[in-house]
């Protein structure tokens, strides 16, 4: 496959962009522990490898061409991270401690929030629908580079999310104010609030 090394710096820089899927890592990681910030990640990858999937079938060539379909799904998805902007605007502050051991039962709702940030978002479809092109042999087998560009997609996202959630998990020590977390959420709200409006405003 020629040219990887290319691949892999836009694809690294890509990953590690302020995105909604970085700011809910970096969320999760000060606000709860190490398995639900891994269990978003997860969520976020399984939801970037669907996109991925998406943008090689006739569904993907559907939600690029169309307008219709663009606007529907952009706007469930500048929904949903409005809603979870908000959510984070009006969470309760409480200690670390307790709110890590409240949501050792929660893992699936928190992967479901890194699957669907990942999964509505119709501008991944048209990044890979023209990314993964430039890359692929047409004389070799298509599916095998499909599934080697898209596993070496998720396994940047992997660990440059763990980058920004150990660093997260480092500054946690400094949060133990309830001035200092409600801070924390706020920032983060309107983070997800400014990406669902910017979203929204977004052009084919």
């Amino acid at each position: 496959m020629e040219n990887y090394l290319l691949y892999l710096f836009i694809s690294t820089i890509t990953v590690a962009s302020p995105g909604p899927g970085v700011i809910l890592t970096l969320s999760n990681s000060i606000r709860y522990n190490l398995m639900v910030t891994l269990t978003g990640i997860l969520g976020i990858v399984v939801g970037i490898f669907v996109i991925a999937l998406i943008s090689v079938t006739s569904l993907g060539i559907i939600l690029a061409t169309s307008a219709i379909a663009f606007s529907i799904m952009k706007f469930i998805g500048a929904a949903y991270l409005i809603y979870l902007g908000i959510k984070l605007w009006r969470a309760p502050v409480t200690p670390l401690e307790l709110s890590t051991n409240n949501h050792k039962q929660s893992l699936k709702k928190h992967f479901m929030e890194g699957f669907t940030v990942s999964l509505l978002n119709p501008k991944a479809i048209f990044f890979f629908m023209s990314l993964f092109p430039q890359f692929i042999e047409l004389s070799a087998n298509y599916t095998v580079q499909f599934t080697y560009l898209t596993l070496t997609f998720c396994s940047l996202l992997i660990v440059v999310h763990l980058i920004y959630a150990i660093s997260a998990q480092a500054a946690r020590k400094w949060l133990t104010t309830k001035k200092g977390r409600q801070n924390i959420n706020r920032t983060s709200g309107t983070a997800f609030i400014l990406f669902g409006v910017g979203l929204a405003s977004t052009e084919r």
